[in-house]
């Protein structure tokens, strides 16, 4: 075998040297598709359970942001260079700039505007919603004046419905998880009486509409229907809660929640019979209301029916069928003999009892996710929230699609609308509260610094027009009631 020189062997090394120099060369200026390519025959080397066309196209939209970096970085530095020579010529006439000072305004502008090309490029790439993670396309830019009046503290447990009874004297009722309902005097805050009644979580309480009774749904499978008798107390001065602007909010921890130790409830009358039991129900009895007039009342169950009761005889006068899954709520017309019924399927249903001979309903599915909750206003209007967080406003003449929309950035529990001003009051999974108005504009948030609002998941809101200290209740799983004063007129001004 010839044996290579020593020169020969010199003058190969340095011809592959120059070869694999120009071929980096090459590489380097190769164009995008070549690069693609080269990335793609590294790849089919590598052990991978991806489909080639999977990550062809990963390799593609990678390619795509490397371009925007790279036109990113080279806009940053032409920005630089402009700045340096910008200080060079100030320099001489005696004055100096930072350039760190004058580059961050630009560098923040040029990257915000190539961030958010690159962002669109994507979204459109993978046709991404964002409906989900905005809190609010209608916003206001005015602060609305939001009081925290009264704490009602006395449960044991989650607070799962507020209500605010229609006839003098007018009381709170709270319904509890710890098997009690509970009425309160707004003004003190003291409790007057306890229902003991149920052997299960209390999820609902109404009161009659004329009348000193309430009615409950539990997780016994029943609704129960008792008598109150109440004197309120002395009213005692309210200290001065200093007025807070409906948009503060600071975070809290498990630890800042009322002590359920120091029960309130213990020495207020107790109530341990009803005056009549529905039981017609096979699961948890969610929700209760009365019809109008208070002669029928209405429950919702798990068993995905809805019942109608004569409340006089306890007699089921209908049952309410065609839900798909558990139902989440129900509602009375404060007017007219019209039931809706929301549900885990997604749907809310309308029923119409106003002919006696003819019982319609009408489904409506304009949710992706559970319907916490759907209530009538004032009118031909229902609204209607969903844990896919939105809230929707429809009108009863034509319910194709919603009037207004509004979108959330947290699942939105027991929805509740002043009458009088058409105001949404929207309780959060997150703990927030928030009031729109019925075109969809957001109108405040309940505050939640200085230590007040709710420092867990809140469940329920009422509200209560004609009283003079409180006009709105908020109760959730931190085991309190809170009355809020909500500077209605300067609400509307804001709009």
């Amino acid at each position: 075998m010839p044996i290579e020189s020593g020169s020969c062997a010199a003058a190969r090394q340095a011809k592959q040297k120059r070869k694999s120099h120009s071929l980096s060369i090459r590489r380097t200026n190769s164009s995008e598709q070549e690069r693609a390519g080269l990335q793609r025959d590294m790849l089919e080397g590598q052990d991978s359970k991806l489909p080639s066309s999977v990550r062809n196209t990963l390799l593609e939209l990678f390619g795509q942001i490397e371009r925007e970096f790279e036109n990113l970085y080279i806009e940053n530095l032409e920005l630089r260079r402009e700045i340096d020579t910008l200080n060079e010529r100030l320099a001489a006439e005696g004055q100096t700039i930072d350039g760190a000072e004058l580059s961050k305004g630009q560098l923040k502008t040029k990257a915000s505007h190539s961030t958010s090309q690159l962002s669109q490029k994507l979204k459109t790439t993978y046709k991404a919603s964002t409906s989900k993670i905005v809190s609010s396309f209608k916003t206001t830019t005015s602060r609305a004046i939001c009081q925290l009046v009264k704490e009602y503290v006395g449960h044991r447990d989650g607070i799962w419905d507020v209500s605010v009874a229609k006839t003098q004297p007018v009381v709170l009722g709270t319904a509890s998880a710890d098997h009690t309902a509970l009425l309160w005097s707004i003004e003190t805050g003291k409790c007057l009486v306890k229902y003991v009644g149920h052997v299960g979580s209390v999820n609902s309480i109404k009161f009659h509409p004329t009348e000193q009774v309430a009615l409950t749904a539990s997780g016994d499978q029943t609704a129960h229907i008792w008598r109150y008798i109440v004197q309120l107390p002395t009213p005692q001065p309210t200290a001065d809660c200093n007025q807070v602007s409906g948009e503060d909010e600071i975070e809290f921890s498990d630890k800042d929640e009322p002590d359920g130790d120091g029960d309130g409830s213990s020495d207020c009358p107790t109530i341990r019979v009803p005056l009549t039991s529905l039981k017609s129900h096979q699961g948890v009895v969610i929700a209760a209301d009365w019809l109008v007039g208070g002669k029928q009342a209405v429950t919702a169950s798990w068993d995905r029916t809805a019942n109608l009761y004569d409340v006089e005889t306890s007699e089921l006068v209908h049952s309410l069928t065609g839900h798909d899954q558990e139902l989440t709520h129900c509602c009375t017309h404060p007017t007219q003999r019209l039931v809706v019924t929301s549900s885990r399927d997604t749907t809310f249903r309308l029923w119409d009892f106003r002919d006696p001979s003819i019982h319609s309903v009408n489904v409506f599915q304009g949710h992706t996710d559970t319907v916490t909750s759907a209530v009538f206003t004032v009118g031909d209007n229902v609204v209607s929230g969903s844990d896919d967080r939105t809230v929707k406003v429809w009108d009863l003449k034509n319910m194709r699609s919603p009037i207004a929309t509004i979108r959330t950035d947290s699942a939105v529990n027991r929805i509740n609308v002043c009458v009088g001003q058409r105001i949404i009051a929207l309780p959060h999974d997150n703990r927030q509260v928030r009031l729109f108005d019925m075109s969809g504009v957001r109108l405040a948030r309940l505050p939640r610094s200085n230590r007040q609002g709710h420092r867990r998941m809140v469940c329920c809101s009422a509200w209560s027009e004609d009283h003079p200290i409180c006009n709105l209740f908020t109760c959730g799983f931190d085991r309190q009631a809170i009355g809020w004063n909500i500077n209605i007129p300067a609400l509307l001004q804001e709009k």
